[in-house]
């Protein structure tokens, strides 16, 4: 019993999660993906981005200290805004971003244990996918958002592609050379939503001018 109701309680906690992702998601379309920076900068430059309308934020495992940087964001921003742990390639490195306070587990690629690993510990999970076939195993497995990545390789026209056979209420996220010019051809052809980094940052940006990145964005894609 003890377990059955654990297991209900994650699962209702993981749909509230769901649903504020997609709320967030929807006001401000777009995950700031934060990679390089390092845990003395990530508090100033994630606050200066979220001063600009931008509340979903990820840290790629592949930056200085990450988890560190994780449990940072976790604390300075709880209720404010959704912390994802990105470029999560397996299991151990799920419960890692779980134990530092992460929400939300996004991948370059699709990985059937990851996806399960996360959304039994209560997580989001946006797995990286490029083909149909890709896409709906994600799904299959959990995951609650599609990361149609790489961008560059994805035209508006696959995304509407895409959309044109996945089910109506999937997330898909375009990730990988958005920026504010070309992110309403994505929008209009079915995109929910884009992870943005180089354009927002890139390690030696500073916080006022990650706010000003974000603040292009905002001008661009806020509801």
């Amino acid at each position: 019993m003890t377990n059955a109701r654990g297991s209900s309680m994650t699962s209702a906690r993981r749909m509230a999660l769901a649903t504020d992702f997609r709320r967030r998601l929807a006001a401000m379309p777009v995950v700031a993906i934060l990679r390089g920076i390092t845990p003395d900068e990530v508090e100033a430059v994630a606050e200066a981005i979220f001063a600009a309308g931008i509340t979903l934020v990820e840290v790629p495992l592949n930056s200085p200290d990450p988890f560190a940087s994780i449990a940072l964001l976790a604390r300075r921003l709880a209720g404010r805004a959704i912390i994802g742990a990105g470029t999560v390639l397996n299991v151990a490195d799920v419960v890692r971003a779980h134990d530092a306070g992460a929400q939300l587990v996004v991948s370059p690629n699709m990985r059937a244990d990851v996806i399960a690993a996360s959304v039994a510990a209560g997580m989001l999970s946006a797995p990286g996918c490029l083909t149909p076939t890709e896409a709906f195993a994600a799904l299959d497995a959990g995951a609650d958002a599609i990361k149609l990545f790489p961008g560059e390789l994805v035209s508006p026209a696959v995304v509407k592609a895409m959309r044109a056979v996945l089910p109506p209420a999937a997330t898909v996220l375009v990730v990988g050379g958005v920026t504010p010019d070309n992110s309403a051809a994505f929008r209009a052809a079915g995109a929910d939503g884009f992870g943005v980094g180089g354009a927002l940052y890139r390690p030696g940006t500073s916080a006022a001018d990650a706010g000003r990145n974000a603040a292009a964005f905002s001008a661009t894609l806020g509801s």
